[in-house]
């Protein structure tokens, strides 16, 4: 019996344009920048936008990789946004100039940047690329001044931080140093690292159960925001959504995403290998019926019943990985090095 309960589509849509990146995160979900970018042509560019567009979903998150190596990305954006749909772009920074932020802004797409650290180390750590920290910086100061000269027509921008073990203690920091530097700053999110990718490598630095508790503790979400300028919005997550567990599905609690790689394949389920068909060749329709049949299938479900910590999530991820996976994908979960 399928235990999902019915949605005729996704409230959210995650498009993963490339995955090329100038970086070399430690946890990367994606392993961008270690693999071939599997970027499309303009116009198949497009044919994936305006699928999107013709799913209504609530919101599409644009991501990858990094969104900003891709030549007309804000324009993508913006035929989004034209069409009513509430757009997020996320990017690491690096890429980011005045010309860009601008067109970003013209668009109405909203922009996260990730900054993994409160210190240009342990940023640079995380992220992989020695001066990725002060690219980081230069992105939101240029958003932060377009916002400025543009009033109510600038660009909405905030804060991504994964949170790892090394950085968790970061928190504060974020708030009281990093999120006054930039005056329209409209958001900071602390969000846990999730076993996707290489994050879900035997060992990785997940966080702990303490570490979450702390996470989900009300009081200590209030002493962030006590923390950060009153303008800026404080959000914490444990994201544990995105696990989709199977009791959580049972009671309706859902992560209703579908997410496009960047050739337009179709994963069954957000941050799991595994896909479904290609939005080119069937329609979206078809494509979301078969994901949804995967978060019940009988594998997933003995995979991710017992997961309650985040060693045992990491354990079911790399099983339903490998489990669905293609060859190729089966190939570089082998070739990956130890966390």
């Amino acid at each position: 019996m399928d235990m999902v309960p019915e949605r005729a589509a996704p409230d959210e849509v995650i498009w993963d344009v490339t995955y090329a990146c100038p970086l070399r995160c430690v946890h990367c979900y994606s392993e961008s920048g270690r693999r071939p970018s599997r970027r499309l042509s303009d116009a198949d560019m497009l044919r994936v936008t305006d699928a999107i567009v013709a799913m209504r979903p609530r919101g599409v998150a644009i991501a990858g990789g990094e969104p900003l190596l891709i030549r007309d990305i804000a324009e993508i954006a913006g035929r989004m946004t034209g069409a009513g749909l509430d757009v997020v772009l996320y990017t690491g920074g690096w890429p980011m100039t005045r010309d860009l932020a601008l067109r970003l802004a013209g668009f109405g797409a909203r922009v996260v940047v990730s900054v993994d650290g409160a210190t240009p180390e342990t940023h640079d750590r995380i992220r992989g690329r020695k001066g990725s920290f002060a690219r980081a910086m230069r992105a939101l100061r240029l958003l932060d001044e377009v916002s400025a000269e543009r009033g109510s027509r600038g660009p909405a921008f905030g804060i991504d931080c994964v949170l790892l073990r090394s950085n968790f203690s970061q928190m504060e920091e974020f708030c009281r140093v990093i999120a006054p530097q930039f005056p329209e700053l409209g958001f900071l999110s602390f969000g846990a690292a999730v076993p996707g990718g290489l994050a879900s490598r035997p060992g990785f630095e997940l966080l702990t159960e303490e570490q979450l508790g702390l996470l989900n503790d009300p009081g200590h979400a209030r002493r962030l925001r006590a923390s950060a300028p009153g303008s800026v919005t404080i959000e914490t997550t444990d994201n544990r959504i995105l696990q989709m567990h199977p009791e959580l599905i049972a009671r309706g609690v859902v992560f209703n995403a579908l997410q496009i790689e960047p050739d337009g394949e179709v994963r069954a389920m957000p941050i799991y290998e595994g896909t479904v068909g290609n939005i080119l060749d069937e329609p979206a329709e078809v494509l979301w019926r078969r994901a949804r049949a995967r978060w019940s299938d009988p594998f997933v479900v003995e995979a991710l019943s017992p997961a309650l910590t985040m060693r045992e999530w990491a354990e079911a991820a790399r099983r339903i990985d490998y489990r669905f996976g293609t060859d190729a994908v089966r190939a570089r979960i082998d070739r990956r090095e130890p966390a």
